[in-house]
């Protein structure tokens, strides 16, 4: 009995940041741990161009170095292909610079592009915090503050749609400031909901949204931020959520490394999604930490 109520009163500990009515009722006594942002415009760490240039960078290497599997793609681009083609030989002139015995494209890891672009690999494992279960870590290099360390993947539901059944014991659900949700869970339900709402957008060989964040082989290695732990007494704050809204010129053939997908496209409207930024340099070796809801002066 006590410790089914210690397992209950853990998983409440780590579910009721995101639990709406939870929110309303502890907003006065417990205003440092929630988000109260009047405007969206003040909840920004870096500019959304940053985002966007950090994004475009990493996934336009991603692109390259997977380059063999995206000729379909690039078969309906032919202009696209051209300028991809132009940056691929920059690549394989600079890899013959540092090595005399390189012999065609080498193909890397996801985690090693990563490492190769923006100077620093994430990945999840067994948390610093007792009892906390999986954390995000800097396994690699060096985070500079300011950088977008992580994204946040799932499903993004509008405030109307139905996201009941997705959320009992889920928490995984992030809420944004305008009550558009985020389902972050890779298993269930929301697994499910994930991949028909992507195969459902694909169109021919373009693909709309990555869906390897839901296994263990990840195409785009910052899809990891739903499993960043909320900071503790012990345990500062060293990034914050930042929302950012995919814009309509966002390159088609880079949308598959994406790990966001909405769950009703009959709206047009931006593809939310949400980043980790660093709140202070991160060295290797150290465990993310972000308060769930993050006060922005």
């Amino acid at each position: 009995g006590a410790a089914m109520l210690r397992e209950l009163r853990r998983r409440w500990g780590s579910y009721k940041y995101r639990f709406v009515p939870w929110l309303a009722l502890n907003l006065r006594r417990q205003r440092r741990t929630l988000r109260y942002v009047p405007e969206s415009s003040q909840d920004k760490i870096i500019a959304d161009e940053h985002v966007f240039e950090t994004l475009l960078k990493a996934f336009k290497a991603l692109f390259i170095n997977d380059f063999s599997r995206q000729a379909d793609i690039l078969a309906l681009l032919p202009e696209v292909k051209c300028q991809y083609l132009e940056l691929l030989t920059v690549e394989q002139k600079q890899s013959k610079v540092n090595s005399c015995t390189h012999q065609g494209q080498h193909v890397f890891s996801p985690e090693e592009v990563l490492f190769n672009t923006l100077g620093f690999t994430v990945s999840r494992d067994r948390s610093s915090l007792v009892s906390a279960g999986t954390g995000v870590f800097v396994t690699k290099g060096f985070v500079r503050k300011g950088t977008v360390v992580s994204m946040y993947p799932g499903t993004v539901y509008r405030k109307h749609e139905p996201i009941f059944f997705q959320s009992l014991g889920n928490p995984f659900i992030f809420r944004c400031i305008d009550g558009v949700l985020i389902d972050g869970n890779d298993k269930g339900l929301s697994r499910s909901v994930y991949r028909s709402c992507s195969r459902r957008d694909q169109l021919g060989p373009f693909q709309m949204s990555d869906e390897s964040w839901l296994t263990a082989t990840l195409q785009n290695p910052l899809a990891v931020g739903q499993y960043v732990n909320n900071c503790s007494h012990e345990k500062a704050a060293n990034v914050c959520y930042q929302e950012f809204d995919v814009p309509g010129h966002f390159p088609v053939e880079l949308k598959q490394y994406l790990p966001n997908i909405v769950y009703s496209h009959d709206i047009e409207s931006h593809l939310r999604c949400v980043v980790l930024v660093a709140l202070r340099d991160i060295k290797q070796g150290e465990e993310l930490f972000s308060n769930y809801y993050t006060v922005v002066s």
